[in-house]
């Protein structure tokens, strides 16, 4: 029985750490997005410490750029989940190596998680896994609010300006890059290219995608700014603060 079903969480899940990350850089000129150092430990060292406290088994790391680097850190790691890694010979888009990532997971009919591998997060996947399966649908994306990286004015209609807030939440929720799939999803990611462009919508437009929205920690790394700003972030948590 697989999550989509029972509505516990998903015991396999796909890692998307390919791509070079240009606004990584220098970062990026040595390792590849997943192996960044975010307070002292590298992205996917986060991710798969997360996944192996609801129990997920296996994960599947698919990679390109500097592969040799995340293949050689993984093989010294011991404890759970087991990994493997699968190395694109050309780039495919996050969609297309989605799609070739998870026919190598050891349970093809079951349903699985996929991470983006530049994201950090701790949230419940049992209570993500029972909003999947009471949707009854077939993928569901983790949703995150929006934080603007600009300063807000409080300005009143007569243009007196009461105060300033940075970088606030505002009511807006975007991709948090974690998502559910059940494993007839796979065979509609593309073989190439991006399946937010293309298998989102038609699920969307279907009635076959649903949003759950994160209450817990959650970044995205793509800049050289993100990196320095979660470094101080990080330590300031209790370790998954939110499940």
């Amino acid at each position: 029985m697989n999550a989509s079903t029972s509505g516990s969480p998903a015991r396999q899940a796909v890692i998307l750490a390919g791509g070079q990350a240009t606004r990584l850089r220098p970062y990026t000129d040595t390792r590849p997005k997943a192996m960044v150092e975010v307070a002292d430990r590298p992205i996917i060292d986060y991710q798969l410490e997360w996944l192996a406290r609801y129990d997920v088994e296996h994960v599947v790391v698919s990679c390109g750029y500097k592969a040799e680097v995340l293949h050689d850190h993984l093989q010294q790691r011991s404890g759970a989940p087991d990994v493997s890694v699968l190395v694109e010979d050309e780039p495919l888009g996050r969609g297309g190596a989605l799609r070739y990532a998870a026919r190598a997971l050891p349970e093809r009919d079951a349903a699985y998680l996929a991470l983006n591998g530049d994201v950090l997060t701790w949230f419940p996947l049992d209570d993500f896994a029972r909003y999947h399966a009471a949707k009854g649908g077939l993928a569901t994306l983790a949703l995150a609010q929006y934080r603007t990286s600009w300063g807000i004015v409080d300005v009143v209609e007569d243009g007196t300006i009461k105060g300033f807030e940075q970088s606030p939440l505002l009511p807006f929720w975007i991709n948090a890059g974690v998502y559910l799939f059940d494993a007839a999803t796979t065979p509609l990611l593309p073989e190439r290219g991006d399946h937010e462009s293309s298998t989102f919508p038609e699920l969307a437009a279907q009635g076959r995608l649903f949003g759950y929205r994160i209450e817990g920690f959650w970044r995205g790394v793509d800049t050289v700014k993100d990196v320095k700003e979660a470094s101080a972030q990080i330590p300031e948590l209790t370790r998954f603060p939110s499940g």
